[in-house]
């Protein structure tokens, strides 16, 4: 029964695999450095209200046999053609964004090269034998192992980091201000992730449906959800404990540089654990940030293809196509418009939040409207979240674009 179970798990450990990256290793870690334990609140209070949206995913997807994709083209054939925009825009950035930071950390503890871009492009080769290889399958059995050693590594360090700590545990919670606001901001926008994360849950679940004939239901869809979610909570509150309890008022200056920081973090972590824990610490960071890349590339591409079927009656699956265009646009970025990263991330950020309201309102009005079962619409506490969570997203939204201001 247990080992059926596990066999069922899959799309949301993906999501945690895609959501726990730059969020938890960068900003968690940060917010824990920064604010100690302050920022607590503001942690568990956007996980909260960003849970119905991301579970609207897979929840449409097994009731309906459909994407969210496919249910944003029901709704109206622009929704999916601002969402191509949208996605043009932005994934190539993010790519690059969490390439660079990943092959940051595979070079501080490797080692053999310091060149960043030997790094990205070696990254990005094995994600890609990975993926064209063996497509869904492996990607599935991939990120179940990669998922554990990232959890048991965390969960260990944050415990050591917990019973090395002398001084007392301050849980007094904070408003930041200031340039503090800003932090907030950032921090709360991308955790767990950006919302049109629940558009690769979707896609996932329907493969992951395929791969086991059809022997998945809502009932289980959902609580594989509910494992990668919460997760990918718990591992957000580890992140900010070994900031909060290594880091806090260490009176470093730290870098804004997710790839510095990272190379930071894991110097700080062994002068004060020991290294002897250098390696734990080290796989902690490589597998949070190798599980983001991995499954980014894996997505978008997905996402890309889909929508080609969609909006010009593609035949063909475009997976590969899109693939080795993700690839070979991220490498050169890389290579030629480094220079301009800071300015592209600023954009993909700045979108990603002012967009989180749209996909709440899109994946609420489509599990509530008539393209969904009864029986599989969520229930009265699920839409009063809903309604809450999408008021503080917008108003989110708004502030975040009068603080650029």
């Amino acid at each position: 029964m247990k080992h059926k179970i596990f066999a069922k798990l899959g799309p949301g450990l993906l999501f945690a695999g895609a959501a726990i990256g730059v969020s938890h290793l960068v900003q968690s870690t940060r917010a824990g450095a920064d604010y100690g334990w302050g920022l607590l609140w503001a942690l568990l209070l956007v996980n909260l209200f960003k849970y119905p949206f991301f579970q609207y995913g897979p929840r449409y997807a097994l009731a309906t046999n459909e994407n969210l994709l496919q249910g944003y083209f029901k709704l109206g054939k622009p929704l999916l053609w601002l969402y191509f925009v949208l996605n043009i825009a932005t994934m190539f950035t993010v790519q690059t964004a969490v390439t660079i930071v990943t092959a940051g950390i595979a070079s501080e503890l490797f080692g053999f090269t310091t060149n960043l871009g030997i790094w990205s492009a070696i990254i990005t080769g094995i994600c890609l034998l990975i993926l064209i290889i063996g497509r869904y399958t492996i990607l599935d059995r991939v990120i179940k192992i990669i998922i554990l050693v990232l959890t048991i590594c965390s969960v260990v360090s944050f415990s050591i980091a917990l019973g090395n700590d002398a001084s007392p545990t301050k849980l007094t919670q904070i408003f930041p201000a200031n340039e503090g606001l800003l932090f907030l901001a950032a921090f709360m926008g991308w955790m767990p992730a950006p919302m049109d994360i629940s558009i690769w849950h979707s896609l996932w679940t329907l493969e992951k449906k395929r791969s086991v004939k059809d022997k998945l239901n809502l009932s289980e869809g959902l609580f594989d959800f509910k494992v990668g979610y919460w997760t990918t909570v718990f591992l957000g509150i580890c992140f900010m404990g070994l900031g909060a309890t290594v880091m806090f008022e260490s009176g470093l200056e730290f870098s804004n540089s997710g790839t510095v920081f990272a190379g930071q973090l894991i110097a700080l972590y062994t002068s004060n654990l020991g290294v002897a824990f250098y390696g734990i610490i080290g796989l902690a960071a490589l597998t949070t940030m190798f599980s983001t890349t991995l499954t980014t590339l894996d997505a978008s591409p997905r996402v890309m293809s889909q929508i080609g079927k969609l909006l010009w009656n593609q035949k063909k699956d475009r997976y590969l196509f899109w693939i080795l265009v993700l690839s070979i646009g991220t490498l050169s970025i890389f290579f030629f418009f480094l220079s301009e990263m800071g300015t592209l991330v600023q954009i993909a950020t700045i979108l990603s939040f002012i967009t989180a309201p749209l996909f709440a309102i899109l994946n609420y009005f489509l599990v509530t409207s008539s393209h969904m079962p009864k029986e599989a619409q969520p229930n009265t506490v699920m839409r009063w979240l809903s309604r809450i969570g999408i008021v503080f997203l917008t108003a989110f939204a708004l502030f975040y674009l009068l603080s650029l201001l």
